[in-house]
């Protein structure tokens, strides 16, 4: 049963051999701390904006918006001012002037005999400062 054995243990010279694997002496790690405290960025948010920011918001009045230096984002139910702020400066590498937040309640809808709701979310209108601007659909 050959299948079998690879749940057999193995011969004590086989491991033995396995462990003497030596690393060449020629490949030096580089030391850990190489700059000093002050030279060190500061951590950015972009690994966290995906927790904040869901997708841009597509629409007529979001484009007409765009020319005043506002966009329209929609944003995760628990995500705050603040970190949209942050989530767009990082993301997208602007300076936001203002943040203005929206709660779009969900709507009864039919379809038919067949009644339901739409889901409702949070939308978050960004001001960026002037001569900024921001590619929400890339060309």
């Amino acid at each position: 049963m050959a299948i079998l054995d690879i749940f057999k243990k193995k011969p004590a010279e086989v491991k033995v051999a396995a462990k003497k694997i030596e690393k060449p002496e020629n490949i030096k790690k580089p030391p850990a701390a190489v700059q000093p405290k002050a030279a060190r960025k500061p951590k950015k948010i972009l690994g966290e904006a995906y927790k904040v920011l869901a997708k841009p918001h597509v629409t007529e009045k979001a484009s007409y918006l765009a020319s005043k230096n506002q966009y329209i984002f929609e944003v995760f139910p628990r995500s705050n001012k603040k970190q949209v702020k942050k989530a767009v400066e990082d993301v997208y590498g602007v300076d936001v002037a203002d943040v203005h937040i929206i709660n779009i309640h969900s709507k009864r809808m039919r379809l038919g005999r067949t009644e339901g709701w739409s889901s409702g979310y949070k939308k978050a209108i960004v001001k960026i400062k002037e001569g900024q601007k921001i590619e929400v659909l890339p060309r």
